[in-house]
């Protein structure tokens, strides 16, 4: 029999699908929970009437509600997912919060500043509220399988890593996580970085960079390298350097060269199915035993932490030591104040 009474704010289309304007990544979510022995979905909310009943009926929900406060007065769901664009999460997790809910699944990035992205981490802890975010790439085949090589010594001691794709807001809060994650969790103590924007550059919403370029230095003197955007390659997605070789992740593989090869051996690394529900069933886990969650805020701030002080940095044209004292998007106030393009 189901513990949790879950329900989701923000019922997007299908991804790719006529009218969509994101990832839909509530239909992801909104499969999970029903895999999820522990979990029954009892309503969703969205302010798109047409968007909402459309989710309704496909997954068969009773209650929906186009304003998702009246929903958790009235619902009070013990599980909330957030599946809204990112300058809307922090509200929407507060407000999650004080309504009484034990546990927050939101949507990555966590925010659109730093302020706010602090404020909901904040506001749960306060309210001994759960907080997880949807970095399911912790859940995903190739970067476990890369994590394995590394747990197992297969190129000695890891000194550092690079990665390439997208800007650093959405993509960006993805790798790094995932940095963290093969580096053990250790804390990042500076970062330094330059941006470039020549067009009006958005992911979901938020106003990001073009091209970007980010060093990211950790307490053990490991090493990041962010080479992100626009004409910017390091010929995989991700790189991990160590004392006594090399692997790489490039998908749908990944490639080692450690100690003792003559060349690259070729590794399966193809996307695992269903990494979100994984991703829910351990939130559902974590609910029961009080145990961290694998998604949890404590991680997901620290890579969001670094994003910000990417932005900072180019902002101060300097290297920024964290733990970082900001509220705002330095992005956006430079593009405000013209010292970037506005588009």
């Amino acid at each position: 029999m189901p513990q949790y009474r879950a329900a989701l704010i923000g019922c997007g289309r299908h991804i790719r699908t006529e009218g969509a304007t994101g990832s839909g990544m509530a239909h992801h979510h909104v499969r999970g929970y029903m895999s999820t022995p522990e979990c029954e979905v009892v309503a969703c909310a969205d302010i798109v009437d047409e968007n909402r009943s459309a989710f309704a009926d496909e997954y068969s929900i009773a209650a929906t509600y186009s304003d998702y406060n009246e929903m958790l007065a009235t619902e009070k769901p013990d599980i909330v997912s957030i599946c809204t664009w990112p300058h809307l999460h922090a509200e929407m997790v507060i407000n999650a919060a004080n309504a009484g809910v034990k546990a927050v699944h939101c949507e990555k990035p966590m925010a659109d500043t730093l302020g706010d992205a602090r404020r909901m981490k904040q506001s749960c802890e306060e309210n001994d509220v759960q907080l997880t975010f949807n970095h399911q790439n912790r859940f995903e085949g190739r970067w476990n399988t890369a994590l394995k090589l590394l747990q197992d010594g297969e190129i000695g001691e890891l000194r550092s890593m690079e990665g390439h794709w997208g800007n650093i807001l959405d993509t960006g809060t993805h790798w790094l996580d995932l940095f963290n994650m093969y580096n053990g969790e250790t804390p990042v103590d500076w970062v330094m970085a330059q941006i470039h924007r020549h067009s009006d550059a958005k992911a979901f919403g938020a106003r990001v960079e073009n091209q970007a370029l980010v060093q990211v230095h950790y307490t053990n003197q490991v090493q990041g390298l962010l080479v992100m955007g626009e004409d910017n390659t390091i010929w995989a997605e991700h790189r991990l350097w160590g004392t006594e070789g090399l692997i790489e992740v490039d998908w749908p593989q990944v490639r080692v060269r450690g100690k003792g090869d003559r060349g690259w051996r070729i590794l399966d690394g193809e996307a695992t199915d269903g990494c979100v529900a994984a991703g829910i069933a351990d939130l559902a886990k974590s609910l029961k035993s009080g145990s961290e969650p694998i998604l949890s805020a404590k991680k997901a701030y620290a890579a969001t932490e670094v994003i910000f002080a990417a932005y900072e940095s180019s902002r101060r044209r300097g290297r920024v030591e964290l733990p970082l004292d900001i509220d705002d998007n330095p992005l956006h106030q430079m593009i405000d104040a013209g010292l970037v393009a506005s588009g």
